[in-house]
């Protein structure tokens, strides 16, 4: 995940401040593993600063969403959830499992070479057959997780 460091050199590069309440809102995500969202954020949010609205914390996730510095999911539960965008060239590169029962989303990162090595043939491939240069991939697999089961 991106550093505090990363956040403010973003969006200095692309002239925004960064603000307390953007602050607040990406130091949440950068603590959490899980994919939290807008509500979940305001309720994290005013326990750091009651005066903090939840329309502020729309307006900061849609800025960092509009920058690429978090990511937005919609993972069929009618809910936008959000996370720190990884740089794609780092090892933190992560899939989604996502019960379709609970609605659990599990992080997917322990990936074995044979994956990997299937990954860049499929990108290449689609790459070379549409014209099409892939600057990075998000894969969601749904299923039933082991408690549900």
């Amino acid at each position: 995940m991106m550093e505090s460091a990363g956040w403010q050199e973003q969006l200095s590069r692309v002239g925004v401040r960064l603000t307390t309440s953007r602050e607040i809102v990406a130091n949440i995500l950068h603590d959490t593993q899980r994919h939290l969202s807008a509500e979940d954020i305001f309720i994290r949010a005013v326990q750091v600063n009651p005066s903090i609205g939840l329309t502020t914390v729309y307006r900061a996730l849609e800025l960092f969403t509009d920058i690429g510095i978090v990511q937005k999911f919609d993972f069929g539960d009618g809910k936008a959830r959000y996370e720190l965008a990884s740089d794609h060239h780092n090892a933190e590169h992560h899939h989604h499992l996502i019960c379709i029962k609970c609605k659990k989303i599990i992080n997917y990162d322990d990936f074995v070479q044979e994956e990997l090595e299937l990954m860049k043939k499929t990108e290449k491939a689609l790459s070379k057959k549409h014209h099409f240069k892939i600057m990075h991939h998000i894969i969601h697999f749904y299923g039933i997780c082991e408690h549900c089961r």
